[in-house]
């Protein structure tokens, strides 16, 4: 199975990518608003609104920010 690619160079080729410029913390906000064409201040507000909800959203982004790979 040497042709089997690893989850990062999976996202890579999806544009699920951490941008270097405009980032504030890791990018990963910045890199799901370039994926789903969405401004990113509306994915950075969707994210702290949803901080007011009880979930695993900061377990979420450490996932995404270790999975996800650099442009």
């Amino acid at each position: 199975m040497a042709d089997q690619l690893s989850v990062k160079q999976r996202m890579g080729q999806r544009g699920l990518v951490r941008p270097r410029s405009g980032r504030i913390v890791a990018g990963v906000l910045v890199g799901l608003a370039n994926r789903f064409g969405m401004r990113p201040a509306w994915v950075r507000l969707l994210f702290l609104l949803s901080m007011l909800l009880p979930g695993p959203q900061i377990l979420a982004y450490v996932a995404l920010w270790i999975v996800m790979p650099n442009e």
